[in-house]
């Protein structure tokens, strides 16, 4: 049913393999090329989804910086919910903010691990319970498991990685692990233990250390946030606490997937953040220049005569300030006197536009009688 996720894992693990079989010094049937090849192909997995991760990464920058604009939006329409929803989706839209791209890396890597999981176990089928084939050792032996022909079957049964088969876990029931018997020795708990429990330990430390590395990157507002906060609990804490109660009933394979994806996201956060770090600083360097550009110099004072004649060509009539004394065109053609009656003599009547003329000086004194 699920042959399109099987054959595509079962086919870059059969790839790895015989890159690292051709080696002198490794061969087909061993157990580090075994190993090697689990390896590689969640590299392979994580080299395919870098892309979606650097989108991942600027997708929950944007999500932080777009939180008081949510938050105002909630409170503006928190008796409305649909139209909280349809203003949300126009908010991201005018950003090109698209929440499926943050979920992305992790929806692609769980087929992967069902997958892997499948394939392997798929080597031996010896098992009776859900899922297993009841093979008895022989036809197990002589059966093709997806991209992997005979030969290949055998290969891996006959593999050990310090004497543990890497398709055995510590809880594998006893007659299954007769399926290696024919091409090598029966592998004890104690064998798989030796392999498993370091690998147990290594993979949930680097669980704990990836959750504490994306966490120390959240901004104090989504830190703060309830659910961030629960989340945050889960990752730095249940999540590798899981991978130790759980890795007893892992294959060793799947715990050197762990272990290596872990290795892989540890090394791409760093990459990915610092190069994000660099882009955002040299932007903000960017416009801290441009300012320093358009502000006057230091002692300099700012040149207002572009000022002036804007404002001179833009409204006509505009009275023009000149060592504090308002001038206008009205003042300047107004030359006459006053003769005894009091009407003006030679005057000329103000431009349109043109500001009256008013008696700035203090008015005379009034008489005592």
């Amino acid at each position: 049913m699920l042959d399109f996720i099987y054959y595509p894992v079962s086919g870059i693990l059969w790839v790895w393999h015989k890159v690292f079989g051709a080696i002198p010094f490794l061969g087909p049937d061993s157990g580090f090329t075994w190993a090697l090849s689990v390896v590689f192909l969640v590299f392979t997995l994580r080299a395919i989804l870098y892309k979606p991760f650097v989108k991942q990464v600027r997708t929950t920058r944007q999500m932080q910086e777009l939180q008081p604009q949510i938050k105002a939006l909630q409170k503006k329409y928190a008796g409305d919910r649909q139209r909280q929803a349809v203003e949300m989706q126009k908010l991201q839209k005018e950003h090109g903010f698209n929440p499926i791209m943050g979920c992305l890396p992790v929806l692609a890597q769980a087929p992967v691990f069902i997958g892997l999981f499948h394939v392997l176990r798929s080597f031996n089928r010896t098992g009776t319970g859900f899922g297993q084939l009841g093979m008895s050792v022989e036809d197990n032996a002589n059966t093709p498991n997806y991209f992997f022909s005979v030969e290949d079957v055998q290969s891996f049964l006959s593999a050990r990685l310090f004497g543990a088969p890497i398709s055995a876990a510590i809880t594998t029931p006893s007659d299954q692990l007769e399926a290696f018997a024919i091409y090598g020795p029966v592998p004890t708990m104690l064998n798989i233990a030796a392999v498993a429990i370091p690998l147990m330990v290594i993979a949930s430390v680097a669980t704990h250390f990836n959750s504490r590395a994306s966490v120390a990157r959240q901004s104090p507002e989504a830190a703060a946030n309830p659910q961030s906060a629960i989340m945050n609990k889960l990752a730095l804490w249940i999540f590798p606490l899981g991978v130790l109660v759980g890795g007893p009933f892992l294959p060793i394979a799947i715990l050197l997937y762990w272990v290596s994806n872990n290795i892989w996201t540890y090394a791409q956060q760093h990459i990915v953040f610092r190069k994000i770090d660099a882009e955002e600083e040299e932007k903000k360097q960017a416009a801290l220049a441009r300012r320093a550009e358009n502000a006057p110099k230091p002692g300099a004072r700012p040149n207002l005569s572009k000022k002036k004649k804007a404002a001179v060509d833009g409204a006509p009539g505009e009275p023009e300030v000149v060592d504090g004394v308002v001038e206008d065109d009205a003042s300047e053609q107004s030359t006459g006197t006053v003769s005894g009656d009091g009407s003006p003599t030679g005057t000329s009547k103000p431009k349109p536009g043109a500001r009256p003329q008013t008696n700035r000086g203090k008015s005379p004194k009034r008489k005592r009688r």
